[in-house]
């Protein structure tokens, strides 16, 4: 596994690991905490060294996966955590980055990641309440404290991060990238390119749609997120089906698979661009990291860059309460 640098020099893999699935979101986990402790620690053995977890992910549970499963290999890894919700009973019930609020996830955080510094320190979601000056601020505070190395943002607009990279320097920006979901493209990407920022893409396969393992005909498990998913009603998955079918064509021809060559095209945009695919098992871990060796000709990118505009993608990526969090 080669590396990449986001901004400010952090230096990571160039394919990292969500670990929120592990915990939330895709259903209940086939496996045991013991058996998502050993793929986070094969992950490492395979060269991923970037992980992304955050403390709304259970809650709590899943840093404390996360911490329990790194804290052997600590000085090897890049670990990322997110603030920015109102978490109460269990549940997040809105937007918090006050300033106060922000440093006690941080030190809850640090207790159950199992360390003395947070790597990269993400705004989970842009809080309209509260002015981003005041919230790079108090990351750059942090900062300074050495509790955190690195300020991030996660679907945050152009404005947004131009704002918070003047007051303390922006390192990475997180938001939805992938085949068929080009949001960041008009705007984000070449802010970022500007203000040499890396970006991180989630759900970079697509919620799992880009391996081609899902269609209409698939049924989701009770708690799996896609049920709410407008993109994934069924309707939806019949007609984005030309997408993941080019795209398996394409794979088939350099002997990858579609979610390898859905990978490889993000890894082509910028040398800056790092994708976090998130799995509970280690054989998905090793087809991800292996996408690093799928090399597209300049035709094969710029076919898949038309892709989605060419075929269309039907269904919002978010429901309409989650896409009310997008900063736009």
């Amino acid at each position: 596994m080669h590396a990449r640098t986001l901004g400010q020099g952090l230096e990571v893999s160039a394919v990292g690991l969500g670990a929120m699935g592990m915990s939330q979101s895709y259903g209940p986990n086939p496996g045991s905490r013991e058996d998502m402790i050993a793929v986070l620690r094969g992950a490492v053995d395979l060269g991923v060294t970037f992980f992304d977890t955050a403390e709304v992910y259970g809650p709590y549970v899943n840093e404390e996966l996360v911490g329990e499963a790194l804290e052997p290999v600590r000085d090897q890894v890049v670990i990322a955590t997110k603030f920015g919700w109102r978490i109460k009973d269990g549940k997040s019930v809105g937007l918090d980055s006050r300033p106060e609020q922000i440093r006690r996830v941080a030190e809850a955080s640090l207790r159950r990641l199992r360390t003395d510094v947070i790597d990269l320190f993400y705004q989970h979601r842009v809080d309209p309440d509260v002015p981003i000056e005041d919230v790079a601020g108090t990351v750059g505070e942090l900062v300074a404290e050495g509790k955190v190395r690195h300020l991030g943002l996660s679907e945050a607009a152009a404005g947004t991060i131009r704002r918070a990279h003047a007051v303390h320097p922006v390192t990475a920006v997180q938001s939805e990238y992938s085949l068929w979901t080009r949001d960041p493209e008009p705007e984000v990407l070449p802010t970022l390119a500007e203000l040499g920022i890396g970006f991180v893409p989630f759900s970079p396969l697509g919620k799992g749609f880009l391996t081609g393992t899902v269609d209409a005909s698939t049924t989701f498990t009770p708690g799996d997120i896609r049920e709410r998913v407008p993109r994934f009603a069924a309707e939806n998955l019949q007609a984005n089906t030309a997408l993941v079918e080019h795209v398996r064509g394409l794979a088939e021809v350099k002997g990858a698979t579609p979610g390898q060559v859905a990978l490889a095209w993000l890894l082509a945009q910028q040398p800056w661009i790092v994708p976090i695919p998130g799995t509970r098992r280690i054989e998905r871990v090793q087809e991800n990291a292996a996408a690093t060796q799928v090399a597209l000709s300049a035709d094969e990118v710029a076919d898949l860059d038309q892709l989605a505009v060419r075929v269309g993608v039907h269904g919002d990526r978010y429901n309409a309460e989650h896409m009310g969090y997008v900063n736009r």
